[in-house]
């Protein structure tokens, strides 16, 4: 018996590199009791954010967004939709009716255009007479260039907004660094820039956030939506916050939605404990380094080089393909978000991880896939339970000040790792379940989100503006 207890030491070197391999993942794996330690930070900050005196120190902006109660109706009638919030523009045709039960009915056409890197990193000139090219693009490819519609703009970082149609670009984030928008009214750019191509006309009425727009978008299918979240590139949420702990907005009545931007959390130094290694690595090397601290942990811009890190480092410590790296495995950038959902999707055979380390260069064993597989999993269950907590954190903060036994409340998620990551869902949903045990909780995927929320959003503001100028 002896002898069979000693057996996996003597006969393996795969078990014992597999072990050693889960040693170093074993850092990723983030226990209970940190979660709700990240949960308790993310509410420290968020209180901080929305108070006046503590606003400009704290690392979650809490931003007011202009966009309260959720409406009942609008106007029906055609609107434009602008998205911009990655490396890819989205323009979209919304038509707002109503149907035979007087319900909503929303009917889009879009097309998408992407950003070439000289636009992202140029000037806000350039940058935005590219949007107003590719919006007259769409104009005339619909034949609706003599038409002056509303435009909603979802713009997708961080704002600070005077009124619904007017924001102050804080900073850029996300790898855009076109100069001469910090600072500066984002719809002021966007309205030049119409102005300077001169073949057609726009009525920008509304500018929001597009964890907003998704909220809004989700909240035609359900009322209960009072929630926004979003992770693809970004990560980041909104949330109808009481009015009366708004501070930097009058007004004690109502609710009005905040855009957290939230994944500016740890910026000062509020997750230092749980950043490893590879972390620093991918801030150091980033556009932002400092910044977005929390988004880095989490979003699809950063969740493949965070893996090819940890696969150079198996690498170096003998565990992964005989200790030696592809040119391609060692270029900063090479192994994209997208693979590792397409490794994680991979049924057993090893084909679709054999598939991806091969287009990188690299030959693999059997053994080289399931160690692969480990990372990707260790990698991007991180992300969805470090997300779950910050949503915990939101969803619990709603409960305390609505102080309601049990909170109700639907939450409408958009972006590329939520809807693309085989598993990344519903270990998300799970940990944000666990750490909310008064709330029940409906999760819903947002169609079409940004463009559509923005374009209802439109819709609204038109009607808001009809009813003053009526009164």
């Amino acid at each position: 018996m002896d002898k069979m207890v000693k057996m996996p030491c003597s006969y393996s070197p795969a078990v014992d590199k597999i072990l050693m391999a889960e040693q170093i993942l074993s850092e990723f794996r983030l226990k209970k009791d940190e979660l709700k330690e990240v949960m308790k930070r993310m509410q420290r900050e968020m209180d901080r954010g929305l108070r006046l005196e503590t606003h400009e120190q704290a690392s979650v902006k809490m931003l007011p967004t202009y966009v309260c109660s959720t409406p009942e109706g609008s106007e029906v009638g055609d609107f434009l939709a602008l998205d911009l919030g990655g490396t890819n523009f989205r323009v979209m045709l919304v038509k707002v009716g109503e149907d035979e039960e007087r319900s909503w009915k929303v009917e889009t056409k879009n097309q998408m255009y992407s950003i070439p890197e000289d636009a992202m990193t140029g000037t806000a000139q350039m940058l935005f007479d590219y949007i107003a090219e590719c919006m007259s693009n769409f104009l005339d490819r619909h034949h609706i260039k003599h038409k002056k519609l509303p435009l909603g703009f979802t713009f997708s970082f961080p704002v600070r907004h005077e009124d619904i149609d007017k924001g102050i670009l804080l900073n850029w984030t996300k790898g855009f660094k076109a100069s001469g928008a910090e600072g500066n009214n984002v719809v002021g750019l966007l309205r030049d820039a119409i102005k300077r191509r001169g073949d057609f006309e726009m009525d920008v009425v509304a500018m929001v956030n597009d964890t907003v727009a998704t909220m809004i978008s989700c909240y035609y299918e359900d009322r209960s939506c009072e929630v926004g979240m979003i992770v693809g590139t970004g990560c980041n949420a909104c949330y109808m916050e009481e009015m009366r702990t708004v501070e930097l907005v009058e007004g004690e009545q109502g609710r009005m939605c905040v855009n957290t931007e939230w994944g500016a959390f740890g910026n000062n130094g509020e997750l230092e404990e749980f950043r490893l290694e590879y972390d620093r690595v991918v801030d150091e090397t980033s556009i932002n380094p400092g910044q977005q601290l929390y988004e880095k942990l989490i979003s699809g811009k950063y969740m493949g080089e965070l893996v090819r890190l940890v696969l150079m480092k198996l690498v170096n410590e003998d565990l992964l393909f005989n200790g030696e790296a592809s040119e391609l495995l060692k270029t900063g950038g090479s192994l994209e978000t997208r693979y590792v959902s397409q490794m994680e999707s991979d049924t057993g055979d090893r084909k679709q991880i054999y598939n991806v380390l091969s287009s990188l260069g690299v030959l693999p064993s059997e053994l080289d896939c399931d160690i692969v597989r480990l990372v990707c999993e260790s990698v991007s269950t991180r992300s969805a339970h470090m997300c779950a907590a910050g949503l915990a954190g939101v969803i619990n903060l709603m409960r305390e000040r609505r102080s309601e036994e049990a909170l109700k409340i639907t939450v409408g998620i958009d972006g590329s790792v939520y809807k693309l990551h085989p598993c990344f869902r519903d270990r998300f949903h799970k940990i944000v379940r666990d750490l909310s045990p008064h709330c029940e909780i409906t999760f819903i995927q947002s169609e079409e989100g940004s463009g559509r929320g923005a374009a209802l959003i439109s819709a609204v503001a038109c009607k808001m503006a009809a009813s003053i100028l009526t009164q």
